[in-house]
């Protein structure tokens, strides 16, 4: 027996999350994953790897699966035998997917539950947010759909030229690079005076103010972490205009506390969309040196830096943990950018 149609309530009345799922999904799960796994010609242990890889817990022996589960792993199994890639290399893609589409599903949805009550029907007083959910579904999601794959070119793409900037050949080349880190100051105390909405919004500015700053100078964001933000650009002077502009729009903004910013150059590891190396672990401790709305850079970078544009000043040596004593560099632009 088959449930309502995507969209379509339940016969006993209101729509249920069984109905969301099945809005989102398509359709209801019925297929094992031994079944999945027969009709990609594919042994029941490789399929689970991959569905595990994708970041779900082991489903093999319950229906857990819909045939665009089914259809997937056939896609995944004709790759492997088609390209000639090996099923390890697939597996690394699979979970990278798997990673980076679970971040953007958590943030959709938190992004859309805060606006839901916007587009709820109402009985009386009470919205159906459940109605309001299905329909929202229904309407963004084939729009959406295009949005990702259409956003996911163009970011590979953008990726393939960083792998030329950074003259790598494969993702754990080492190669050299400017590494910053930006820290909001005494975020732990003010989060503690804040509601969540007040944090959720605050880290939301920040992160886009940071993100716009770092897009417009082709640099990179690799993570963030809700008072900071790490990021990557080859050319250091970027790299000092990201923190210089970061500083200008976060630091003057009355709604977000002061910054401190890190910068490191050095030998770095680019793996599985992260970045690992001293220079990352230098530029952090940075922070912990730096003054409200300044800039603390390592020797490496202020090396680099030509001399017409900018005025670098060691300070006193200081411990830094992981490094012993290290002297930090500040750093001022002194000729206006062409």
């Amino acid at each position: 027996m088959t449930g309502p149609e995507p969209g379509q309530e339940a016969a006993t009345g209101a729509p249920t999350a069984a109905d969301l799922e099945r809005a989102i999904l398509g359709e209801t799960p019925g297929l094992s994953g031994t079944e999945v796994a027969a009709a990609a010609g594919m042994s029941l242990a490789d399929a689970r790897r991959l569905w595990r890889a994708l970041g779900f817990p082991d489903a093999a022996n319950q229906n857990a699966f819909t045939r665009g589960d089914r259809d997937a792993l056939v896609l995944v199994a004709r790759a492997v035998a088609d390209t000639g890639i090996d099923f390890e290399t697939m597996l690394r893609l699979t979970r990278a997917v798997g990673q980076t589409v679970a971040r953007l599903a958590d943030w959709e949805v938190a992004t859309l539950s805060s606006a839901v009550d916007e587009f709820a029907p109402r009985d009386g007083a009470s919205p159906d947010l459940m109605k309001a959910s299905i329909r929202l579904v229904e309407d963004l999601s084939p729009r959406f759909d295009q949005l990702l794959v259409y956003s996911w070119r163009r970011h590979l793409a953008a990726a393939v030229g960083r792998i030329e900037a950074f003259a790598a050949t494969d993702d754990e080349t080492m190669t050299e690079a400017t590494v910053g880190f930006a820290d909001l100051v005494a975020f732990t105390a003010l989060s503690n005076e804040l509601d969540e909405n007040e944090l959720g919004d605050l880290v939301e500015i920040f992160e886009t103010r940071c993100a716009d700053v770092i897009a417009d100078h082709s640099g990179r964001v690799i993570k963030t972490l809700g008072d900071s933000v790490l990021f990557l650009e080859p050319d250091p002077v970027q790299a000092i205009d990201i923190a210089l502009d970061i500083i200008a729009v976060v630091g003057r903004d009355e709604r977000l506390p002061d910054v401190r910013l890190g910068l490191a150059t050095g030998p770095v590891v680019l793996r599985m969309g992260d970045v690992y190396g001293p220079p990352v672990n230098l530029a952090a401790r940075f922070t912990s040196v730096a003054r409200r709305n300044r800039v603390i850079i390592d020797a490496r970078t202020a090396e680099l830096l030509p001399a017409v544009d900018f005025e670098t000043r060691p300070l006193p040596a200081r411990p830094l943990r992981g490094f012993g004593d290290v002297e930090p560099v500040t750093v001022r632009r002194t000729r206006p950018r062409h």
